[in-house]
């Protein structure tokens, strides 16, 4: 069995997983009713009320897991200090393949914290460009997969912490 991912998160973005968690647990009592409503109606293969609550709650129910696993596995502060280096919570700059034109800005973290802002594209660390950035300083290039099995490589131009809006 593997370990669970250590996950960052800011404090604002917690909070927000949290109240979502909270108004989940609160919902089941009333999925749980509309679910025995609908069955009371009679014949299920043809209930399609039924059917939709059932599957409200399967999906509810995975998201209930999904944010229990990740708020307990999570470190949560302020992005890191240091400028210049790429790490969890920083919001980098890079270029591709030595094509100082070919640039991208991204925070790297989870899909959870980067979510609030739409302008930014967020990567997770364990994505195979995300994992090739962790620790790599300003001017540095380093090489990753690609999902076709190719290489590339990315230059890191900034690192600056992230700051939630």
């Amino acid at each position: 069995m593997t370990e669970p991912q250590q996950h960052w998160l800011t404090q604002g973005a917690y909070d927000r997983l949290k109240a979502e968690l909270d108004g989940l647990i609160e919902n089941r009592p009333l999925l749980a009713a509309e679910i025995n409503a609908r069955r009371e109606e009679g014949d299920l293969k043809e209930n399609g009320g039924y059917h939709a609550a059932r599957e409200q709650q399967g999906q509810e129910e995975a998201r209930i897991r999904q944010l229990q696993e990740l708020l307990a596995t999570a470190t949560i502060g302020e992005a890191p200090a240091e400028s210049g280096v790429a790490h969890i919570g920083s919001v980098v700059k890079v270029y591709y393949d030595g094509d100082e034109d070919d640039d991208e800005t991204f925070l790297i973290a989870t899909r959870e914290e980067g979510g609030r802002d739409p302008e930014l594209e967020t990567y997770s660390p364990e994505s195979p460009l995300g994992a090739a950035l962790l620790g790599a300083k300003e001017g540095e290039t380093r090489e990753y997969k690609l999902p076709n099995g190719g290489t590339t490589k990315v230059t890191l131009v900034s690192a600056e912490p992230y700051h939630e809006n």
